[in-house]
């Protein structure tokens, strides 16, 4: 297979995860629908929270699983899993709205069934992305976390048009358009050979990595085993490249004009010479080998010893729980408001002020996942600065927004809730995989992701139950059997407060663990240095 049929094997793979991601990001488009769900079926504002809650639970609790499934069994399984899932997820829930009839319960685990779907084929996605482009990781990955992210925009913006005012229609939507976007990509997702890093298996990567210790040993063994995912004819053709240790790579490359090295912050489209494509096997083997998402494999249980990995749960935990809070609650925010601000407004008038905020929150979000992705790399690249400065950006977009949403009593300013929300969202889970694959290794990404993605289970039901009680405390019956809140900010202005303090300690948490990890990286480089000096 020629380098040019792989460069364009990569990038049909990377579109397809970018389709994907485009599927599994539903459960954001919750506050969507969940207030009329809710009203058909005369549930509370805790239970309707239980039932979103619910979605968030499937995408996050069985990240260790589906992190295992992946990096053992590779995309293909997954992506097939989470295409099921997903439309035997919505589709009841679909019939219980027209039904206007449902079981708790059973709501709870049709909406738990969409968070996993969408959790089995996006982990599927981004692993795939971070191998294809180990050179542009941030950017790669940035690319389906950013349509994980407008996937709420998506949808919504796409019933607006064609099915405006129906909510069964629109979750029948959901079950079939979230299936035929899972399903048909996944025939051109896969996983591609680098010879740089299949080299590492050989006498030059042992001569590199010089130690003698056991977890040393254990990541040579497992650089030299083709990931999983890889057809027949890849792992024929990375095997082949192993058993002559690669000569004819260095060969033309001295043949050719000098290879520059590879810029993390270029595009995945553009090549930086003729002989030198960014991703691609020209570039110089040290630029792989001295990476050190590529020098480490820490994976599972193995993480726990490690102070960076609790810096990142806390922060993975404390920032998401905030966003969720109000990606789930957002259609109830704007009830409240406009319900005090004009008594007279229809229900038909709310729902379409509801979906334009989720549509906001979905776009502001992509936006924020694209921007932290080559935003990280440029960081890294450029700046020689550190990725969790992001999240850092992402604590401050947060607690303005928070800010915000204490004192916005008019509705039509309520965009600013919406949009800072979503931007801080997607700097935060822009930025974060290529953070954690840098910190424990590439290659068990989606098993360490899904360490990471428990964090969120805490705190997610947290803030959201806190939520739906603060905001049933202001809430009355009316003649049909519904809750509603009349109260304006005070139907939820309690809730807003305690994300106020969790913004506060988020941002304390990202600046000490910016200072810590680069005292950690002085201290590997010195050691690093010392024993090459010995060796």
């Amino acid at each position: 297979m020629s380098e040019n049929t792989l460069r364009t094997a990569r990038i049909v793979s990377s579109i397809a995860a970018t389709c994907i991601s485009l599927a599994c990001g539903t459960n954001y488009v919750y506050s969507a629908w969940g207030p009329q769900f809710a009203e058909r079926l005369k549930l509370s504002s805790t239970q309707q929270n239980l039932i979103g809650l619910s979605g968030n639970l499937g995408m996050y609790s069985m990240g260790i699983p589906v992190g295992m499934l992946v990096d053992s069994k590779g995309p293909r399984i997954a992506v097939l899993l989470g295409a099921l899932l997903l439309a035997a997820g919505y589709f009841p829930l679909h019939q219980a709205y027209d039904s206007a009839s449902g079981s708790l319960p059973f709501l709870c685990f049709f909406s738990y069934m969409t968070g996993l779907g969408g959790c089995l084929a996006f982990a599927a996605s981004v692993k795939t992305s971070a191998l294809n482009w180990p050179q542009h990781r941030g950017t790669a990955t940035g690319f389906p976390l950013a349509a994980f992210g407008l996937s709420a925009f998506f949808f919504s913006s796409f019933a607006q048009f064609v099915l405006p005012g129906n909510t069964g229609h629109f979750l029948l939507l959901l079950a079939c358009g979230t299936f035929g976007l899972v399903f048909v990509p996944s025939f051109f997702l896969r996983v591609l050979p680098h010879p740089h890093y299949t080299a590492l298996a050989t006498g030059t990567a042992n001569r590199l990595h010089r130690t003698k210790s056991e977890d040393s040993k254990y990541r040579a063994e497992r650089a030299s085993e083709p990931e999983p995912g890889r057809s027949e004819f890849v792992v024929e053709h990375l095997d082949q490249r192993i058993a002559l240790n690669q000569p004819h790579v260095g060969a033309e490359a001295s043949a050719d004009e000098p290879t520059s090295e590879a810029d993390e912050t270029s595009s995945l489209m553009s090549r930086t010479s003729s002989s030198s494509n960014p991703g691609d096997v020209e570039e110089p083997e040290e630029s792989i080998v001295k990476d050190h998402a590529h020098r480490v494999d820490i994976r599972g249980i193995r993480m726990l010893p490690h102070m960076e990995f609790w810096q990142q749960f806390l922060l993975m935990g404390i920032l998401t729980g905030i966003g969720l809070m109000t990606i789930n609650n957002i259609g109830n925010d704007v009830t409240a408001l406009w319900r005090h601000y004009d008594d007279s407004v229809s229900d038909d008038y709310i729902m379409k002020r509801q979906a334009m905020h989720v549509s906001i929150l979905s776009f502001c979000s992509f936006a924020g996942r694209l921007l932290s992705g080559l935003g990280s790399d440029f960081l890294v690249k450029v700046l020689n600065a550190s990725r969790l400065w992001c999240l850092t950006l992402a604590s401050v977009v947060f607690l303005v927004a928070q800010l915000s949403a204490l004192t916005i009593t008019t509705p039509y300013n309520l965009v600013f809730v919406s949009s800072l929300t979503g931007l801080g969202y997607g700097f935060l889970f822009g930025c974060f995989p290529a953070i954690v694959a840098e910190a424990f290794g590439v290659h068990g990404l989606s098993t360490n992701w899904g360490f990471m993605t428990l964090s969120p289970v805490i705190s997610g039901n947290i803030f959201n139950i806190f939520y739906g009680m603060v905001f049933d405390r202001h809430s009355i019956l009316n003649d049909n059997g519904e809750r509603t809140c009349n109260e304006g900010l005070e139907c939820y202005r309690s809730a807003y407060l305690v994300t106020v303090g969790a913004c506060v300690l988020g941002l304390t948490i990202s600046l000490w663990s910016i200072r810590y990890t680069h005292l950690a990286r002085i201290e590997e480089d010195r050691l690093k240095d010392l024993e090459d000096r010995e060796a």
